[in-house]
C-alpha cells in the first residue's frame, strides 16, 4: 500500500511543529486518474461526502418529482447542516408536508452547531430535536423515498428497501462492489470503496447531462450552499467563493469531495489522521491548483496559508499546503502539496 502522502504543515514561528497526511484523487469524466496523492486504491468510508449519492434515488424512483421537492430540499438531502432555523424550519416543513413529525426520524437528536440556535434551546430549557441533526434533510429524502416505496418505519436498517436502493446508486456511481459498511453517526449505513471509486463517482455526478438526477444534485447544492453546511462553514463558503461553480461536501473523519462540472472533474481526499483542517486545506489547495478557486479570496485564506492565532490573537504559526503539485495530470503519489 501506497504511503499517504502529506497534505498540510502547522509552523509555529520557524519550527515545521506537525504534519497532516492522506490521500486524494481527481477523476476525469471516463473515470479515470487525471492525478494523485498518496494510495487511490485505499478502502474508505466516506461518510457524509456520499449523501448525494445516497439521495440518488430519491430522484431516480420519482419521489422526489412526486412530492414536488424544490431545489431547496434536494440540497438540504445533500446536507450536513449547523441546525440554524434556516435548516429546520425547512426540514419541519418538509416532513410536515409528508405527515410526519420529528418521531419519524431516526438520526438521534444533536446539540445544533449554530450558535443562536443553540442559545435559543439553553434559554427556553428545551433540549435539541432530531431535526436539529445535521443529517435531518438527509433523513427527510430517506423519509420521503420510503413513502413513495411503502416500507416500514425503519428505513435505516441496512436490508430496508430505502437503503437498499441507496447501496445500489452507490455501487453503481463508483463502479465498485462495496466490500461493507460502517454505522454513520445518524444511524444510516455508510458504505465503503476505494477513493478512486468515490472520486470516480463525483466524476460522473460532474460530467452527467442536463437533467439526470447526478445533475439536479449538484445543482441544488450550488445554488444553496448556505443549506448545505452554513454559516462558517468550509462547504458554503469555499462554494460561495467560487460563484457557485463547483459542489463541495465534507465528511466526517478528514473526508472531502468536489464535483466540477466545468471542468467535468470529480475530487475525493481523506486526511489520514483523520482532522478537519487537512481535509480542508488539502481540498482549498487542489480546487486552486485547479483554476477553480481564487487563492486570495477570504474563504480560501481560512483555510490554506492560513495565521494560527492565540487566545490574545497574536499571530503563532501557520496551516499551509506540504507542497503545490507542479502540473495537473502528474502523478504526485509521493509528494504533498
Amino acid at each position: 500500500m501506497t504511503q499517504p502522502s502529506p497534505f498540510a504543515e502547522i509552523w509555529r514561528g520557524p519550527i515545521l511543529e506537525s504534519v497532516h497526511s492522506g490521500h486524494a484523487v481527481v477523476c476525469d469524466d471516463t473515470g479515470q486518474i487525471a492525478q494523485s496523492w498518496g494510495d487511490p486504491s485505499a478502502v474508505i468510508l466516506p461518510r457524509s461526502s456520499s449523501k448525494m449519492i445516497q439521495a440518488l434515488p430519491l430522484v431516480t424512483s420519482g419521489a422526489a418529482d412526486k412530492m414536488r421537492l424544490s431545489t431547496e430540499q434536494l440540497a438540504l438531502a445533500c446536507a450536513s447542516h449547523n441546525g440554524a432555523a434556516i435548516h429546520t424550519d425547512r426540514v419541519n416543513s418538509w416532513l410536515d408536508t409528508l405527515g410526519l413529525d420529528d418521531a419519524a426520524l431516526r438520526c438521534g437528536p444533536q446539540e445544533p452547531d449554530d450558535r443562536d440556535a443553540r442559545n435559543h434551546l439553553i434559554r427556553a430549557d428545551e433540549a435539541p430535536c432530531q431535526v436539529h441533526n445535521n443529517c435531518s434533510g438527509k433523513h427527510a429524502g430517506f423519509l420521503t423515498l420510503n413513502k413513495h416505496l411503502g416500507g416500514n418505519s425503519e428505513y435505516v436498517d441496512p436490508a430496508h428497501p430505502v437503503q437498499m436502493a441507496c447501496l445500489e446508486a452507490f455501487e453503481d456511481v463508483t463502479e465498485e462492489t462495496s466490500p461493507g459498511y460502517g454505522i454513520d453517526g445518524c444511524s444510516a449505513p455508510n458504505h465503503a470503496c476505494t477513493l478512486h471509486g468515490m472520486a470516480r463517482a463525483m466524476a460522473r455526478f460532474a460530467a452527467a447531462p442536463d437533467g439526470a438526477a447526478e445533475t439536479r444534485l449538484h445543482q441544488a447544492m450550488r445554488l444553496h450552499p448556505e443549506l448545505v453546511a452554513g454559516e462558517g462553514r468550509a462547504c458554503t463558503e469555499l462554494m460561495r467563493a467560487m460563484d457557485g461553480k463547483v459542489a463541495l461536501k465534507t465528511g466526517a473523519e478528514g473526508f472531502f469531495i468536489a464535483i466540477l462540472p466545468e471542468q467535468k472533474l470529480g475530487i475525493a481526499l481523506k486526511a489520514a489522521c483523520g482532522t478537519t483542517r487537512a481535509a480542508e486545506c488539502a481540498i482549498a489547495a487542489i480546487l486552486v491548483k485547479l483554476g477553480a478557486l481564487d487563492p486570495n479570496h477570504p474563504a480560501t485564506l481560512k483555510r490554506m496559508n492560513a495565521p494560527i492565532t492565540n487566545r490574545r490573537e497574536i499571530v503563532t504559526g501557520v496551516l499551509k499546503p506540504a507542497r503545490v503539485p507542479q502540473r495537473v495530470g502528474q502523478s504526485c503519489s509521493h509528494s504533498g502539496f
